[in-house]
């Protein structure tokens, strides 16, 4: 079974969960930038010399009436060619640097244990998702709250545990950031987490 140990809420440091946090600029750009940077450029449109058709010029050129056209692909036409669309090799990537990266994630750790999301805890499972489920239960959080877990090493017991959980996401400590943070109903981080997390990001970097 799952077992779990709760310290006390002085086990969090200060210099990682209780910054100041000005304003939430730098958390919505460091929010964008996961968004920005995971994003594919997959959507590709076709040119005028690419769409299938149009080679036969759809009437002569005087004497109609009607405007002159060489082809039904023309950009204008239903169905014809789309100008300045999407080709494929678009670059959607935001750059920040590792400093505000750093600093934002401190930011919304603090916003987070303000809100009372974050419980330290050990979590020791043989593997079973119905262990992990069972805890959310004992830790009375909602059904459909959406739970991060914060561990200073993966092992496949817990990978196991939590891979069939949809609510559930497991995460290292040292791969934390602003989009799995802020997402998070609540935060469960094992103490071993709590000491990578300060080591990494305690401190002036």
């Amino acid at each position: 079974m799952a077992e779990t140990t709760k310290p006390a809420k002085a086990t969090l440091p200060k210099s990682v969960f209780a910054v100041e946090v000005p304003n939430h600029q730098l958390l919505k750009l460091a929010y964008d930038a996961f968004l920005a940077n995971g994003r594919q450029a997959s959507a590709t449109t076709l040119q005028r010399g690419e769409v299938r058709g149009g080679g036969k010029k759809p009437w002569k050129q005087k004497g109609t009436g009607r405007a002159r056209f060489g082809s039904s692909r023309n950009p204008i036409w239903r169905g014809g060619g789309i100008v300045f669309g999407p080709r494929g090799n678009e670059n959607y990537k935001l750059k920040v640097s590792k400093t505000s990266k750093l600093v934002a994630v401190r930011q919304a750790l603090t916003l987070a244990d303000q809100a009372k999301k974050i419980t330290v805890s050990d979590i020791k499972t043989t593997g079973k998702t119905a262990e992990i489920a069972k805890f959310f239960v004992e830790q009375k959080f909602h059904k459909d709250a959406k739970v991060l877990l914060v561990v200073d090493e993966k092992t496949p017991e817990l990978m196991r545990a939590t891979n069939n959980l949809e609510n559930a996401l497991l995460v290292r400590a040292q791969y934390l950031n602003v989009y799995y943070i802020l997402n998070a109903d609540q935060i469960i981080m094992t103490p071993g987490a709590v000491k990578a997390v300060e080591a990494w990001l305690g401190g002036d970097k």
